[in-house]
């Protein structure tokens, strides 16, 4: 008797063994994939999410195509909630990239359902020998994808020979009888799981081997399916957590939009596992396969019935998470491509409005990291690191716009207008790099419990108010081409100058009282010194305004 239980335990611990270790094994072949397709595909993911949203319909394709590349729901949802966060993205285009990265998702559902496990361990091999054997990058990129898709398959594998007992467990037997008769049951079990194991691929995955196994029943299997469509949406809520309330309601509508989805199909269940039988013997499909086609088929038709009703979810999704969005615009509004080649003095005053509103986003950055430091809400953190992002993203653009702008026939007066255009974006960016300095500094004295002594944050505040008052005078400068205002810009500036030296000997001088610690020193002195080098790239502005006008 003991042997047989002492048999019957080593199963059992055989079983969970080799379930969860396919299970991990397929968890990291689907992250490892996933990487793999994002660097061979690069920016250009971030890129295809940021141009291809002009409408709704436009961001379902745009997140239908991402998610297949990077075969993640969670990821394409993630960076949405990002690009929402930063401001290259507005709540309504979201919308339709969330539907579409949730048809994009099917797509692993369809590789999962070819009968090729067996040849996983020579798909891995495959991989392993274009990432240790081939020095080119983009060759180890695609043998990490290949690596990722056969651990994917021997993952599942692996999986699959630990459920084949299950089919002599009574426990388990009741349990898909349950699922049958009480689908909500199936809903709960696959939401659960998913929110588990974060990959509503491994849910699906484990589905697919449980029918091919013959141990789930279509019936006991469709609501799994659902349920695995509302665990998904967990990712996106906890990227969503301390984010802007735009990224808020991207996350919400991800919710809102998958449960609504498995409550209607809940409600059709009868008619649609009729479909989906139908499908099996007109294609004549594998359980696996079947189970592929439904899940294709539920986020399709789930798309189609929602599309139409987009206002009303942003709408419903409005009131639920009120507020109002970031104004952090990170998108040119003044820069257009025709007045090159049209009117190069317009396409000038154009990227010169997009300049100065460049200056404008650098001195509320400033501003709210000044802020940051004396109240400590997150916050202003939060729109600083977002106004960051934009002024990158606007550095990028004005440039390129700049540089398609050089090839133009320019009159003197006009290229030292360009030329100090140029210059300028530089040094705007610039000031964004030193703030953004500023806030991590912050938050390590934060998150560090570093105390600034009364005198060192008076200190800090005078050059946080000269820098400012510096940064909004080179913009009006600029903007004005005023020669008044850039050389009282100069004069700040060596005053900024003349307050660094003079606050970094009186902390010498706290220091050696012992009236500071070492690391609020540090945090103090590389504070000062960012304030200054940000009035040093205002001057570099100021001098582009004097030096234009001399050259007139």
């Amino acid at each position: 008797m003991r042997r047989d239980g002492d048999e019957l335990e080593i199963n059992v611990q055989q079983m969970i063994f080799e379930f969860i270790g396919g299970l991990g094994i397929f968890l990291f072949g689907l992250k490892y994939m996933g990487d793999g397709l994002q660097k061979v595909a690069g920016d250009r993911l971030r890129e295809l999410l940021d141009r291809f949203t002009s409408n709704p319909l436009m961001g379902v394709i745009a997140g239908a195509v991402v998610t297949i590349l990077v075969q993640s729901s969670s990821t394409t949802t993630v960076l949405t909630v990002g690009l929402v966060n930063a401001g290259f993205m507005t709540f309504r285009q979201a919308i339709g990239v969330i539907m579409g990265a949730n048809i994009g998702t099917t797509m692993t559902a369809f590789i999962i359902g070819i009968d090729v496990k067996e040849y996983g361990l020579p798909i891995l091999a495959v991989g392993a020998f274009m990432i240790f054997f081939f020095k080119n990058k983009k060759v180890t990129n695609i043998g990490q994808t290949v690596f990722g898709l056969g651990s994917l398959f021997f993952g599942l594998e692996t999986m699959s020979g630990g459920m084949k007992p299950l089919r002599s467990l009574e426990a388990f037997q009741e349990l898909t009888v349950s699922m049958s008769d009480n689908p909500i049951l199936g809903v709960v079990i696959g939401t659960l799981f998913t929110v588990i194991v974060q990959s509503s691929s491994a849910t699906i995955g484990i589905l697919q081997e449980l029918m091919g196994e013959g141990l789930v029943s279509l019936e006991a299997g469709l609501p799994v399916l659902f349920g695995d469509n509302i665990g998904t949406t967990i990712t996106a809520v906890i990227a969503a957590i301390g984010a802007s309330i735009g990224a808020k309601r991207a996350a919400f509508v991800h919710v809102i939009f998958n449960v609504l989805g498995a409550v209607v199909f809940l409600i059709l269940l009868k008619p649609y596992t009729a479909y989906v039988e139908w499908l099996q013997g007109a294609l004549n499909l594998e359980p696996q396969m079947t189970i592929a086609f439904a899940h294709g088929s539920f986020n399709i038709a789930n798309t189609i019935v929602q599309f139409p009703f987009i206002a009303v979810l942003a709408w419903i999704v409005i009131k639920l998470v009120p507020g109002e969005e970031s104004l952090v615009d990170s998108k040119p509004q003044h820069l257009d491509a025709i007045f090159i080649e049209q009117s190069p003095a317009l396409a000038l005053d154009q990227a010169k409005e997009e300049v100065v509103r460049m200056g404008e986003y650098a001195y509320k950055g400033l501003e709210e990291a000044s802020l940051y430091l004396n109240n400590r809400q997150q916050k202003h953190s939060e729109i600083a690191m977002q106004i960051e992002e934009a002024l990158n993203n606007l550095d990028r653009k004005i440039t390129d716009y700049l540089v398609q702008l050089s090839s133009a026939s320019l009159t003197d007066e006009e290229s030292h207008k360009h030329s100090a255009l140029l210059d300028s974006v530089r040094d705007l960016e610039r000031i964004g790099d030193h703030f953004e300095n500023i806030i991590e500094l912050i938050d390590y004295k934060n998150s560090n419990k570093v105390n600034l002594t009364e005198q060192a944050v008076e200190d800090l505040n005078d050059m946080f108010d000269l820098a400012l008052m510096t940064v909004k005078q080179a913009t009006k400068a600029l903007q004005n081409m005023d020669r008044e205002e850039a050389l009282a810009v100069v004069q700040k500036e060596n005053e900024l100058d003349r307050m660094e030296r003079s606050y970094r000997k009186k902390h010498i001088i706290r220091l050696n009282e012992g009236l500071c610690t070492g690391q609020a020193g540090i945090v103090f002195v590389d504070m000062i010194s960012n304030l200054e080098r940000i009035g040093d790239h205002a001057v570099n502005i100021a001098e582009e305004v004097l030096g234009e006008k001399e050259s007139l």
